[in-house]
């Protein structure tokens, strides 16, 4: 579950009234099935939301939950995933892993309200004596602190096949999804999540629109070749984050072609467009592509957040649309 899904389901279950318990990992050393943030819900009944890692670490952490709904009292926790604690459920990584129970989470329901909707990061944090508040200046003593900032967007160019499988993964995966067409019959909710926002029109109105004041993918996946160069050609010029058209190694190098001798881009800016999109997996239909294309995304923000080396201290994965991969998926 996304993090912005948690917070949706700590403020639902605040506003209802309905107890539960935050368990959430407040720190790690080594290696560990969850990193510092991962937060689970504990309810009376038994059900879990979220996840702390499963296996051996979510069963203690859930008994101690438990303990803490009957009891009301916060505790902490300090767990060494060592062979003696983790053998039997095969979780030995060796790690050690710090953490936190709260039982009266449900009283931050407002701040779990904010934090679901942000549009602008915010800050928030337990302090010494387990009380969640929102911090709005520096200092004070803290067990834990987290900022929350916006989802990333994504938008994609065109409605079909690929952007059908995308956009429900995506807003799983925590993006914001906006879908851009010309063609009404197929960019409506018979196709699309509700979440889903869709713009509609002619493409010369739809490619003036503004980027969101928040890190911005473009998935470029319409119904051809013109009218794939057609967005390429105004996205091209945008801040994006990232910036993926689906195709092959010959429409890659086409595509290239075609805009430096129009001189439509510069070379700089055609290297920073990955075509064909998507980590090489051998994607075969469209749901294998989303797959393919969402991990590539996912690699990517985790680089912008911080959480994973930059590209160019790792092996590449995928090239520029210069010189694209050798395994490509297929075009739509």
């Amino acid at each position: 579950m996304s993090t912005r899904r948690i917070y949706e389901e700590m403020a639902r279950l605040s506003a209802a009234g309905q107890p539960f318990v935050l368990g959430l990992i407040a720190g790690v050393k080594g290696s560990s099935p969850q990193r510092t943030g991962a937060k689970a819900l504990f309810l009376p009944d038994g059900r879990i939301i979220g996840t702390l890692g499963g296996g051996c670490l979510e069963a203690e952490v859930h008994a101690r939950a438990r303990r803490a709904l009957q009891t009301g009292q916060p505790d902490t926790f300090d767990l060494l995933l060592d062979h003696d604690f983790g053998w039997d459920d095969g979780l030995i990584c060796g790690g050690r892993v710090f953490g936190l129970i709260l039982p009266h989470a449900s009283q931050a329901g407002p701040l779990w309200a904010e934090l679901a909707q942000t549009s602008t990061p915010v800050r928030w944090g337990v302090r010494q004596d387990f009380s969640i508040q929102r911090i709005d200046a520096a200092g004070g003593s803290w067990l834990y602190q987290e900022t929350v900032s916006p989802p990333c967007a994504l938008w994609i160019a065109g409605s079909g096949h690929v952007a059908q499988a995308v956009a429900p993964l995506a807003l799983q995966l925590d993006f914001t999804v906006t879908v851009f067409d010309d063609r009404p019959g197929l960019a409506n909710y018979d196709f699309f999540p509700p979440a889903t926002r869709l713009e509609v029109g002619p493409w010369h109105e739809l490619l003036s629109r503004p980027l969101p004041q928040v890190p911005t993918f473009g998935l470029i996946v319409t119904r051809g070749h013109q009218h794939d160069a057609l967005v390429l050609s105004e996205w091209i010029h945008r801040p994006f984050a990232f910036l993926g058209m689906i195709g092959s190694r010959r429409k890659a190098r086409l595509i290239r072609e075609q805009f430096l001798r129009q001189k439509l881009a510069t070379p700089e800016q055609l290297d920073r467009v990955v075509c064909p999109v998507g980590l090489p997996i051998h994607a075969i239909g469209v749901h294998e592509i989303a797959v393919s294309v969402l991990a590539q995304f996912i690699q990517h923000r985790a680089e912008l957040l911080g959480l994973a080396k930059p590209r160019s201290a790792v092996e590449p994965e995928t090239e520029a649309c210069s010189a694209p991969p050798t395994v490509a998926p297929p075009q739509t």
